[in-house]
């Protein structure tokens, strides 16, 4: 039977088939990463000195006598400079406290510059502060108030803190709007460094960017503010320098992994972009607490990338067929029927799993990768449906490609995987998560609406017809720019109703509430990361000190 198989999927794979190759540029790493020496002496030399700086900043975020202002202006600095993960229950301790405080902010002691900080850290943190402490710089007309125009301080915080505005919060929209023209009249004249600070914010708000990348420019920018507390600035390097260390390590473990696996020469279709699922991984969580994590998401990215390409850019329907019934079946023995250009990924997909489940149930902790595996073949189900549209060349209506296309954007099986090497995470939380709640379907269809205006010419150019800015376009009689608009304002108001219930339900409790809004960095932006080579490098390779 299993020789019958054979033969038929060699006569198959014998016929003369044309495919719609996407011809995907080659990495631009080379070995780069594989050669990685980790120095274990500096690594701990690092360490040693980190320990000790740590001892000093936690002194000076607990000194009694420190008033909220100050206490809060550090907290935002520790944050900006990415070492704030070190003190969250410390930080998480005082904002609950300083929040209890009910301060009256129409007091004429804070400054438009403090309100909006704080505005900000309390809604990053969760909790409910209302925007009305923003009417005191309102006029009786409802105009922001001509006085506070040349405040650049207050209106780069006004600006950063209204990207945390819900529906309805017209003050904050308004504020958005205001503070954006008053910074792009006066950038050009501000000082160097607080110009550099407002020209990179006016690109990229605090609040979409990647910590890492976020981190590393405010880095830069705050060693040449002459108010620059010296401590914290060499604790900042010494910390970025370190993790990225680790990060190296790490990348170095699944660059042998990728290279060992020899996916890229076997199906020289797909892309080798394993650098770039590990920078999107870094993205969902960049603490040294979650190594292991990073890396087994990092590699089911790098898996999911080859289904992706096998389905979009290869399979024949006939093909595609007997790949999803082998994924469905989850069955070492389904290789005898596939094609033979796809076996070697098949036999490396089930291998990985395995080895996931080996090292999971040391914790018992299995059940995660059952969660895995059943958020993958419902992935692979939906690829199997784009790509019959794909090649029958059939265009659904809206409402019928986003059903399909919610799941294809990968969010559900990332997330997901993000959290198999997570140990605090338990059944019931993957049950809960597999149910899709609202937080986790928004998250969906702001990363669907963002790729697909990401991708729509490229995808035009292969002759892919089934994209949700086409079916948009048909559906409703409007030109692409429209099609283009409209999503960019679902995707706006989505972010808004996001972020907010996603915080807001992290102060209820519960640990994959808390995973899922602190990581999968939907609110972010980054639903996948761009190859540039700057960003990257700078994130991965390049060192501050």
């Amino acid at each position: 039977m299993a020789s019958t198989l054979a033969e038929s999927a060699s006569n198959l794979c014998k016929k003369e088939i044309v495919r719609p190759v996407a011809n995907f540029s080659p990495s631009l790493w080379g070995e780069q990463f594989i050669n990685f020496a980790f120095e274990n002496e500096l690594a701990e030399n690092y360490a040693k000195e980190i320990e000790g700086l740590k001892k000093e900043v936690s002194s000076m975020l607990t000194a009694t006598g420190k008033d909220m202002v100050e206490t809060m202006n550090l907290i935002d600095t520790l944050e900006r400079l990415g070492v704030s993960y070190h003190f969250e229950n410390e930080i998480e301790e005082l904002l609950e406290r300083f929040f209890n405080l009910n301060i009256n902010y129409a007091d004429e002691a804070y400054d438009l510059y403090t309100v909006a900080l704080h505005f900000r850290l309390f809604r990053q943190h969760g909790y409910r502060i209302s925007s009305d402490i923003f009417k005191k710089f309102i006029e009786q007309n409802g105009k922001f108030k001509d006085t506070i125009k040349s405040d650049a301080r207050g209106l780069l915080s006004l600006y950063e803190a209204a990207y945390l505005r819900v529906h309805g919060e017209d003050i904050l929209e308004d504020a958005l709007a205001f503070t954006t023209d008053n910074l792009k009249s006066m950038a050009p004249n501000l000082s160097s460094t607080h110009g550099k600070q407002v020209a990179h914010a006016l690109e990229q708000c605090i609040h979409f960017g990647n910590p890492r990348i976020e981190a590393r420019n405010f880095i830069s920018i705050y060693q040449e503010d002459e108010s620059k507390n010296e401590m914290l600035l060499r604790f900042a390097k010494l910390d970025y320098n370190s993790l990225q260390m680790l990060h190296k390590k790490e990348l170095y473990e699944v660059s042998r992994w990728w290279k060992d696996l020899d996916l890229v020469s076997k199906l020289p279709y797909a892309r080798d972009r394993v650098v770039e699922c590990f920078f999107w991984a870094m993205g969902v969580y960049h603490e040294p607490q979650y190594s292991v994590a990073r890396i087994m998401l990092t590699k089911t990215i790098a898996m999911t990338s080859i289904i992706d390409d096998t389905y979009d850019a290869y399979g024949t329907v006939e093909e595609l067929e007997i790949f999803t019934e082998a994924i469905m079946r989850w069955d070492i023995n389904e290789i005898y029927r596939l094609p033979e250009y796809i076996k070697p990924f098949y036999s490396a997909l089930l291998n990985l799993y395995e080895q996931f489940d080996e090292e999971l149930s040391k914790e018992g902790r299995s059940y995660a990768v059952h969660y895995a595996k059943e958020a993958l073949k419902e992935l692979v189900r939906t690829y199997h449906v784009e790509a019959k549209w794909f090649i029958e060349g059939y265009l659904p209506p809206f409402s019928e490609y986003m059903s399909n296309a919610l799941i294809t954007c990968t969010y559900v099986y990332h997330t997901t995987t993000s959290l198999l090497g997570i140990k605090s995470i338990t059944e019931e939380e993957f049950e809960w998560l597999s149910n899709k709640p609202k937080m986790l379907v928004a998250s969906l269809i702001i990363c669907r609406l963002v790729d697909d205006i990401a991708t729509y010419e490229v995808e035009k150019e292969r002759g892919q017809i089934a994209t949700g800015i086409e079916s948009y376009m048909k559906e409703n009689g409007v030109p692409k720019e429209v099609a283009v608009d409209k999503f960019f304002e679902m995707v706006l108001n989505l972010k808004e109703d996001w972020r907010i219930t996603n915080v807001y339900m992290l102060r209820i409790g519960g640990n994959l509430c808390e995973s899922f809004a602190r990581h999968p960095r939907s609110n972010r932006g980054i639903p996948w990361p761009g190859s540039s080579e700057y960003v990257l490098t700078t994130a991965l390779v390049s060192g501050i000190l």
